[in-house]
């Protein structure tokens, strides 16, 4: 077997400096034993899979075990269209898994290992009560060595370019570089969050690395239907396959998928956003909140641009996303 062909070599030589990795004797908890919970993760999609281009065909992360029979809580994106998936224990082992659910909305993904992981399941805890300031652990894969303490800073909206918006996304600092999938843990010693992004803040003289966190909060109320059928039971929402973006100029395209809706629509990369039918838009959350109140999957939409200094109206027929994905194959 070939480096490029093992699971396990996931750049885990580095380590969080010392001065920043939790201190065992701060905490009311076994600590060493809940961070064995995180696993490392990596994801192969095959290369002509819808989402190859932009995510990437060989995808690692981390994840954590919430259940004892090896349920594992990962963000989606490491997982979406995954052909094969391994989990990699902090000891070194390798056990194959298959991705069992991936929730469009809240972001999350869910992997069942096939085979006997040994490691203690974390609880589900209550990141609604999370403020800003609390002190928590950004743990990934691999230990102590691979987990930093930080502070929550803060709690608030968060609009993605993906047609994607989270109510009341966590941000803690410092930020952790091996974010995909990790897990942030309360003093408590109980799952508060996914990792889904780095982010930053601040100008050219003062900035602050931080990391975007999915609340737990968003998982309670889907997870059965994510295991008893793999997404949520509840109509798809309108799918436009548009990346948008706030710039100075209100909203702009910055680019369209090139199987997408709003591609066929003939929607192009520059164009400017007015509104949805009649009612105008000005950030994203608003975007994405009005285009999905249109109605389900399939609604034809109308949206209003700019382009070129004039204004045109197209009519997008949207879609269900999950129908341009590659669905999962149990091995």
């Amino acid at each position: 077997m070939s480096q490029d062909d093992d699971p396990t070599m996931q750049t885990h030589e580095w380590e969080i400096p010392a001065n920043l990795q939790p201190d065992p004797e701060d905490y009311g908890f076994d600590l060493e034993r809940t961070l064995k919970s995180v696993v490392g993760l990596r994801a192969s999609v095959p290369a002509d899979a819808f989402t190859a281009g932009t995510l990437g065909t060989d995808r690692v992360g981390n994840g954590v075990v919430i259940r004892d029979d090896g349920l594992v809580l990962t963000i989606g994106y490491l997982i979406t269209e995954a052909e094969t998936v391994w989990l990699i224990t902090n000891d070194g082992r390798a056990v194959p898994g298959h991705a069992l659910a991936f929730d469009q909305i809240s972001g999350f993904g869910l992997v069942q290992a096939l085979g006997k992981l040994d490691l203690p399941a974390i609880e589900l805890g209550d990141s609604d009560a999370l403020k800003v300031g609390t002190e928590a652990v950004m743990a990934a894969g691999g230990g102590r060595q691979h987990a930093i303490e930080a502070k929550v800073v803060g709690r608030q909206e968060f609009a993605g370019y993906w047609e994607y918006l989270l109510d009341n996304a966590i941000f803690t600092a410092p930020a952790h570089p091996f974010w995909s999938g990790s897990a942030l843990i309360g003093k408590d010693g109980k799952l508060l969050g996914t990792g889904s992004l780095i982010m930053q803040q601040g100008d050219g003289k003062r900035r602050m690395d931080m990391n975007m966190i999915v609340p737990v909060a968003n998982l309670r109320p889907v997870l059965d239907d994510l295991l008893a059928y793999g997404r949520v039971a509840k109509p798809p929402r309108p799918w436009l396959g548009l990346y948008a973006m706030e710039g100075e100029g209100g909203l702009i395209v910055g680019g369209v998928s090139d199987r997408g809706p709003a591609a066929s629509a003939g929607i192009q990369q520059g164009d400017r956003i007015l509104a949805i039918a009649d009612e105008e838009v000005t950030d994203l959350g608003t975007l994405w909140r009005k285009l999905w109140a249109t109605g389900p999957a399939g609604t034809t939409i109308a949206l209003r641009l700019s382009r070129d200094d004039e204004e045109l109206t197209l009519q997008v027929t949207s879609a269900d996303r999950t129908s341009f994905l590659r669905a999962p194959r149990l091995h």
